[in-house]
């Protein structure tokens, strides 16, 4: 994924600017399955039985046709809105709109199945197709926009080739929710379970991807695409210790249904809070490696001072998302509200506070900083014992 800008970065600058922004676009669409990902990881997780395995198969069905009449929804929104949306991004070749549109049906169903093989701890096929996507995308990156044509609508038939290949593959891999035997859905109750993931597991989502949106349409289009690359660094540093929150959510979902205790929490954040500040120390002294290895010589004097600053920034919202998913792994959804408060902070603070690149990610920094310690908060409370009254 990381390697496809190496080819991207041959674009003009404020192609790459909306290539890189409709990425997150793409990020932001999938939001509305995000706790579809963590409800199958938690079900397939919890399916000890045959008639487990039933409701799986049902919810799994009756999901799949609920998602796709909310893309079609989604898809119509965007239709209506076309002029505006063109506007306020910048998008000269409307083709890449309509492409991001496409895309976002594999991003609402790939969760169903990337969270049935997380649940089952099948993580050989679950790395495998996530590497897969990277293959296919950086191929098809390689092809059209290396040699066909150097625009973000090409890079977005890329991305799409490579969402729809990993999307049908795991479909194969989860086959056996699509046939045999299946219990009725109960839509209420599922609703119920999936509305507060979603919102809780949307927030990281969001305060990952919202920035570049907001820089697109408040910078000129010129100079959007030094911000995206300085971005994409730091962004990585959230997606390097990804692995780490997928292998933990099962193993906490799974010790919450059984009343195991799982050292899963504490292991993971060592790793990443090691992880997360050794590449930001790295980021620091080095500052301009990670753009040389990746861009051209034409992006170092103005994203280079960027990274430090997107390195550090995004080292608490890193820990943040890992601790989120504790929390929803086990369903303390309490504090789903006030993450949901914190990330609607952060939405208004940036529409009004833009001034400039390093204003911008100091606000994704100190927004970090509040998720970080309201996810501590629920995730390190003290928890009642069930033989205990509540206090009044």
């Amino acid at each position: 994924m990381y390697a496809v800008h190496m080819i991207a970065r041959r674009m003009p600058k404020e192609e790459y600017g909306i290539f890189t922004t409709l990425l997150q676009v793409v990020s932001l669409m999938s939001i509305p399955a995000v706790g579809l990902q963590s409800v199958f990881a938690q079900q397939a997780a919890g399916a000890m039985t045959p008639e487990h395995e039933r409701e799986l198969a049902g919810v799994f069905r009756g999901v799949l046709r609920g998602t796709f009449v909310v893309w079609l929804l989604m898809a119509a929104a965007v239709v209506a809105l076309r002029g505006q949306i063109l506007a306020a991004l910048q998008i000269s070749n409307p083709a890449a709109l309509w492409l991001t549109i496409a895309i976002g049906l594999a991003a609402v169903w790939r969760p169903m199945m990337q969270g049935v093989l997380q649940g089952r701890q099948n993580f050989g096929w679950l790395g495998g197709i996530i590497m897969l996507e990277g293959v296919a995308r950086f191929s098809g990156v390689l092809l059209i926009v290396g040699w066909l044509a150097n625009f973000a609508a090409g890079a977005m038939l890329a991305v799409m080739i490579g969402m729809i290949l990993v999307t049908g593959l795991g479909a194969g891999l989860c086959r056996d929710c699509l046939r045999g035997e299946a219990a009725p859905m109960d839509w209420g109750r599922w609703l119920r379970r999936v509305v507060p993931l979603t919102l809780g597991m949307g927030v990281s989502i969001f305060m990952l991807a919202a920035d570049m949106v907001f820089v697109q349409k408040f910078f000129s289009k010129e100079q959007t695409g030094f911000y995206a690359a300085a971005g994409m660094i730091g962004r990585s540093l959230v997606y390097f210790t990804g692995p780490v929150a997928a292998v933990m959510f099962p193993k906490l979902a799974r010790s919450a249904a059984t009343g195991e205790k799982s050292n899963a929490l504490m292991l993971g954040l060592g790793v990443t809070a090691l992880a997360g500040a050794g590449a930001a120390v790295m980021c620091t002294l080095f500052p301009s490696l990670p753009i040389r290895i990746v861009y051209d010589q034409s992006y170092l004097d103005v994203s280079t001072p960027l990274v430090p600053w997107f390195a550090w920034c995004m080292l608490p919202l890193t820990l943040a998302t890992l601790l989120l998913n504790s929390l929803m792994a086990r369903s303390q959804f309490a504090a789903v509200p006030w993450l949901v408060a914190v990330a609607a902070g952060y939405g208004v603070t940036l529409y009004l506070r833009h001034g400039s690149f390093i204003q911008v990610i100091q606000t994704i920094g100190g927004f970090g900083l509040l998720l970080l310690a309201v996810c501590a908060r629920f995730a390190f409370r003290p928890r009642s014992s069930p033989n205990q009254p509540r206090p009044v």
